[in-house]
């Protein structure tokens, strides 16, 4: 086992390493960094002075070193659009909105598709099993920002209910939350109601009827507990998922998270602080696929030994 989760750790390692050469080496390619520093009439003396103090007169392998070493050490450098902050204060400040939304965003997908899976599995081939399919059809077919887009044209301009951006009050989280969390509840759904729909028709399953259990016994206890381990499997990377892909939603609602920061780096062409935003959502994401291997190895031997 403990072989298993080390070459399981020493592969997320890579694949972190891996991410962050290839956005170091991208930000390189699309431009010279010292361009977002420097004016379009600035001299040859004054852009030497600038590559000398940002290091970027050293050879790329170089400068990669320099950043990986100091990021191994908590700094992640300055930001080169605002000055004054580092990089770590600015994703410090705007991380805690980013949780909030992906956080509520779960919980939405949740509430609305355990319900809706369940109902669905037991009322097969019914209006209502079809109805639970055309929404996951259409909560993994419309993009996250495609249906924010269209939930901000009906509640907040046509309706006027609700605001149109930014993060205040309760109001304010309702149209980005189902936004950003209605592909979950059609991925849940389809997940919950497959599972329901196997351990329906398990032996234990009819003889619990025959012995004259209540069916909502049956349902929400016998067969919800054991159809719930795929669903879980799939929570345990999705947090990771909405945090590095609330990008789309927070830039249409203007959110004060990372995923809009991330945007506005691009914007500024400020590499350092972008770099950063994507090595940590991919840490995000590496981490949170390491810890499901980890627990499948615990929940079935066989993993581990494979």
């Amino acid at each position: 086992m403990q072989r298993y989760i080390l070459v399981r750790l020493l592969q997320s390692l890579v694949s972190l390493v891996a991410v962050s050469m290839i956005i170091f080496l991208l930000g390189r390619v699309v431009g010279n960094p010292a361009d977002a520093l420097l004016p379009p009439a600035a001299t040859d003396e004054e852009k030497a002075r600038v590559y000398r103090a940002w290091g970027l007169d050293q050879p790329l392998y170089m400068q990669y070193g320099r950043y990986m070493g100091n990021a191994l050490r908590g700094d992640f450098g300055e930001s080169w659009k605002w000055q004054g902050y580092t990089t770590a204060d600015l994703i410090k400040d705007r991380l805690p909105a980013t949780i909030e939304l992906a956080v509520l965003a779960l919980f939405f997908g949740l509430v609305v598709a355990i319900p809706m899976g369940i109902l669905s599995a037991v009322s097969k081939d019914t209006p209502l099993d079809y109805g639970g399919k055309v929404i996951a059809l259409i909560g993994q077919s419309v993009p996250a920002f495609w249906m924010g887009l269209i939930l901000m044209w009906i509640f907040a301009v046509e309706l006027e209910w609700l605001p149109t951006s930014g993060r205040g009050g309760p109001e304010t989280y309702v149209l980005p939350v189902i936004a950003m969390g209605w592909f979950q509840v059609a991925a849940f759904m389809r997940l919950i109601r497959s599972a329901m729909l196997d351990v329906l028709d398990t032996e234990y399953v009819k003889l619990a009827r025959i012995k004259g259990v209540s069916e909502w016994k049956v349902i929400w206890k016998h067969c919800l507990r054991n159809a719930a381990i795929a669903p879980l499997t799939y929570f345990g990377i999705i947090l990771g998922t909405l945090i590095a892909g609330s990008v789309a939603i927070e830039t249409v609602f203007t959110w004060p998270g990372v995923g809009k920061l991330a945007m506005d780096t691009v914007a500024a062409r400020d590499y350092q602080v972008l770099q950063t935003i994507v090595i940590m959502f991919s840490g995000i994401y590496i981490g949170c696929n390491l810890v499901v291997d980890v627990l499948y190895a615990y929940l079935d031997p066989r993993i581990r030994y494979a």
